[in-house]
């Protein structure tokens, strides 16, 4: 017997090549070898895609042909990224400048500071650069790069910034110490206010100099990094907002003691115009500013800390049969994890003993606590509910959902919209500029005769008043409040880009089976004739179907075990491939099927018009006939999701329109579409068809979105502007898309796409104000207003306005805190299906709770297992953000019944609908 043939497809980095020519030569040599089938070299990546036949060429053939034309191959290299902190930086321009001296070293693939995280993210190939010369460039930049243990990085992170916190609020506390008194002693007598007889300017002007120099002393100390910094920026050729306060506070300073020396000497009249007071409060007021940044700074990253609050701390592991407590970084693959109730599951894995329910809320955002049994896969960081478990780890360390989530939010965070480009230009071309006009504005108004003490004022006035920190801080602080609020609300969103072009969606396709749709059958409807009872025919075709292995024989057989019915024994079985199957049950003869059994077996069909409804509704109708007559149809279809409707209706009001992509047959599609209210359909189509059909929708549509969960769905999700997993689907469609969506809700799809349109309103907001700030603030300083009689802008006043133009901007981008995603459960539309589903004819009703006390999933959970608890309530919908629960009720209950199960949950009902 031969050997099979493989086929095998390789990628092989090709280093040396250094034009075309190269390529071609590369591939001509590998074509050569014995069994390659195809051989394609990209110059631009340096990549060789080669498919070769492994029976008869080996890989070392292959790249001992690329050696032989001349080249070099790089089995090792290696693109990797690290996050370092940065300390230091004051503005955007030290980010540009960070950044700027990082894009000198060799191999650097991609570098991103982030003013507002201040950190670096930097890729990079390992075998041209070493993350010390990172270190390095990051030192030569004037800035200090910061030491993080892997382990340890949140209480380092956050250890960080409160001394950050603490140490300018001291410096501002030592600041405002002496520069109150030394506004007072320069400013009383002007007002009228007494000062000490050896201070009176007129009788002892020297003494009133020298006290304000000798209190000015200590308020520079406060401030030294603005100089140390400032001036070393501004003497490395890339300025920034503390070389603008250094430049200022110190002419300010200097003139100062040029006007001591001048009292010294016997000219009085400098005693007026000394400006310690302008350079002491200045620097007190950017120093509160940088505080109260800071403080704003450290609310932006909320996100990412609660996340990395969530991961347990140790973990119970049994080894050799005794229980072992470990650190969780310990905690290795395959280890069985040993976990009680109220203990939180440390590490990803595979239950293996025991069963219980565990909350995920803090990573799905779905407040119901998820059963779990042998063979169930359990995520890090959810909170084990009501019963002890063993589960076999399966992912530690940084490959744990929690670990991959806090990554993707960082990374989210970390990245730059392309709306903020402009920002990004500007601020690397401001500092400079605004020095420039600075000179200029003192010196045209020094030669137009206003003296020195003028001309001084202004030059001072438009240094500090110039804020690049606005400009710096308008996107990144949005995006990062962004990102983390959808994580909160379980809709990760990898980056600015994303971000951005989500809120331009025109169209939104979405996969039908398991993103529309349940992508698990159902019965749906039972129609009967000849007095046979829905409860009698489910209970024989369940007890026909026990133990099938076919979809729709499984969707019989938990149809009958929801209703409840018993189920018979079987006598005799007899499976027809294609057509159904023929068994005996309590010395009945049943013949389960399609139309061809029923037509083969000489069965009149007297339901025709019933099973054609069924058909065209997108539903599989099955017949079912006892004793040689029809006994009825059973309909069993792949049900729409509950959200369904409601999201598209909701997509609809924003003015989207919605498209829907499925391999089923346009028959199903249209029902579908019907059902859920979609605009355009494409049936019929293959897997690898998918993104064609996207792409046919892109060239009518400026911007197209696709939602999917399988791994067909992959292509379709690349190819769209935006691609959107369901957090249900494959690891596939997850890299794929832009956005994961953790619950397998599409109404998250509506959250995405609000908060992208939340997001960018914002960054819309601040980037206007930080633009309009300097634009107004930088002309008045220098001196615009008072050329038409108006007033002269006070530096101290022109500190306090960039102090707080940083802190507004901060503070508007911490407004999206606030951002609530839409109502889902108030919104949805009652589901037919799920009507037809009642085998026992009840009367479904439902009734809305107002609870007060309920504050997070761990409430919403404690009522809803004790309304479930009740005989009446068919299901809760618990909701602690919305203080309500929606029960489905089998019967009418009474109200006082319903309030005492939530306060026996112990909480307070306000109110019955």
């Amino acid at each position: 017997m031969s050997e099979a043939k493989v086929v095998q497809r390789e990628t092989i980095k090709v280093t040396g090549m250094s034009c075309a020519s190269c390529s071609a030569a590369v591939e001509k040599n590998v074509s050569k070898v014995a069994g390659v089938k195809e051989a394609n070299v990209n110059f631009a990546t340096e990549k060789l895609n080669v498919v070769f036949d492994d029976s008869t060429a080996t890989l070392e053939d292959i790249k001992a042909a690329v050696k032989d034309a001349g080249y070099g191959v790089d089995d090792e290299i290696e693109l990797r990224e690290i996050n370092i902190p940065i300390g230091g930086m004051t503005c955007a321009s030290c980010a540009a400048a960070v950044e700027r001296e990082i894009k000198k070293l060799e191999g650097i693939e991609e570098v991103n500071v982030n003013f507002a995280t201040e950190k670096a993210l930097v890729k990079y190939n390992s075998h041209d650069t070493r993350i010390s010369e990172i270190k390095n460039a990051i030192i030569k930049a004037g800035y200090e790069p910061l030491e993080i243990e892997a382990g340890e990085r949140v209480d380092v992170d956050k250890e960080r910034k409160n001394k950050e916190i603490e140490t300018l609020w001291k410096k501002f506390i030592v600041a405002s110490i002496f520069s109150i008194p030394l506004l007072y002693i320069a400013m009383g007598h002007m007002l009228g206010l007494p000062l000490l007889e050896f201070l009176e300017p007129s009788v002892h002007p020297l003494n009133f100099a020298l006290v304000q120099l000798i209190l000015t002393i200590p308020v520079m100390l406060a401030g030294y990094k603005f100089y140390t910094v400032g001036f070393k920026s501004l003497f490395r050729g890339h300025p920034n907002m503390d070389s603008l306060i250094a430049i200022g506070t110190l002419a300010a300073i200097l003139y100062g003691i040029y006007a001591v020396f001048r009292i010294s000497i016997g000219d009085t009249s400098y005693a007026m115009s000394l400006y310690f007071e302008s350079a002491g409060v200045i620097i007190a007021l950017i120093l509160l500013g940088k505080y109260l940044e800071a403080v704003s700074k450290g609310k932006t990253s909320e996100a990412i800390k609660k996340l990395m609050d969530l991961q347990a701390k140790t973990a119970t592991v049994i080894h050799d049969g005794e229980e072992m407590t470990i650190p969780i970084e310990e905690v290795e693959v395959g280890d069985i994890i040993l976990v009680k109730p109220g203990e939180k599951i440390p590490v990803d894995g595979t239950i293996v003993e025991g069963h219980t329910a565990v909350d995920e809320s803090m990573l799905t955002g779905e407040s119901i606590p998820v059963e779990k049994k042998v063979g169930d896969k359990v995520i890090g960081a959810g909170l084990n509910k009501n019963g002890t478990i063993k589960f076999k780890a399966t992912k530690v360390g940084k490959d744990t959902a929690l670990a991959q989530i806090i990554k993707l939010v960082e990374e989210a965070q970390g990245s730059k919209a392309p709306i903020a480009k402009m920002a990004d230009i500007i601020s690397g071309y401001f500092v400079p500029v605004v020095i420039g006009i600075a000179i200029l504005s003192g010196l045209a108004w020094y030669l137009a005769g206003t003296g020195a003490v003028f001309s001084l004022t202004i030059f001072i006035s438009v240094l500090v008043i110039a804020c690049p920190c606005a400009l710096g801080l308008a996107t990144p602080t949005a995006i990062m409040v962004g990102t983390g609020k959808g994580a909160e609300n379980g809709v990760l969103i990898k980056g600015g880009t994303p971000l951005e072009t989500t809120h331009k969606i025109e169209t939104i396709v979405f996969d039908k089976t398991g993103t529309i749709t349940e992508g698990r059958p159902k019965v749906t409807d039972l129609v009967t004739v000849n007095d046979y009872s829905k409860e009698e025919l489910l209970a024989l075709a369940g007890s026909a179907e026990k133990g099938s292995e076919h979809p729709l024989g499984e969707a019989i057989v938990k149809g009958a075990q929801e209703a409840g019915v018993e189920f018979k024994k079987l006598d005799n079985f007899i499976a027809i491939p294609g057509h159904g199957i023929e068994v005996e049950i309590d010395d009945k003869f049943i013949l389960l099927g399609n139309k061809k059994l029923m037509d083969d077996k000489g069965i009149k069909v007297t339901l025709q018009e019933d099973s054609d409804r069924l058909a065209n509704e997108g539903k599989t109708p099955m017949f079912i006939a006892i004793n040689g007559e029809l006994a009825g149809i059973i309909a069993v279809a792949d049900t729409v999701k509950a959200s369904s409707a409601a999201a598209v209706k909701t997509l609809h009001q924003m003015g989207i329109k919605v498209a829907m992509i499925t391999g089923d047959n346009q028959r199903t599609a249209n029902a579908i579409a019907k059902e859920v209210g979609i605009d355009i359909v494409r049936a019929e189509v293959l897997p690898e068809d998918k993104a064609a059909e996207v792409k046919k929708l892109q060239d009518s549509s400026k911007k197209v979105a696709m939602v999917g969960d399988g791994i067909n769905d992959a292509p379709a999700l690349a190819q769209a502007d935006v691609g959107i997993a369901i957090g249900s689907g494959t690891d596939v469609a997850m890299e794929s898309a832009d956005i994961v969506l953790m619950k397998d809700d599409i109404m998250d799809v509506v959250t995405a796409i609000q908060l992208s349109k939340a997001t960018i309103r914002n960054i819309k907001q601040n980037l206007f104000w930080a633009f309009a700030y300097n634009t107004a603030g930088i002309p008045i300083a220098a001196g615009l207003l008072h050329l038409f009689g108006g007033p002269l802008l006070n530096p101290m006043i022109a500190a306090a306005a960039m102090s707080m133009s940083s802190v507004s901007v901060l503070t508007n981008a911490l407004r999206l805190k606030n951002f609530k995603p839409q109502n889902k459960v108030d919104t949805v539309k009652d589901n037919k299906n799920m009507e037809n589903n009642n085998f026992k004819e009840e009367k479904s009703m439902k009734k809305i709770i107002r609870i007060e006390g309920m504050s997070c999933g761990h409430c919403s959970g404690r009522v809803q297992k004790e309304l479930e608890a009740m005989a009446e309530v068919k299901a809760a919908d618990v909701s602690a953000d919305e203080n309500r629960a929606i029960v489905e009720l089998s019967s009418d209950v009474d109200d006082a019944k319903l309030t005492a199960a939530v306060e026996e949950a112990g909480y307070q009902v306000v109110g019955i609908e």
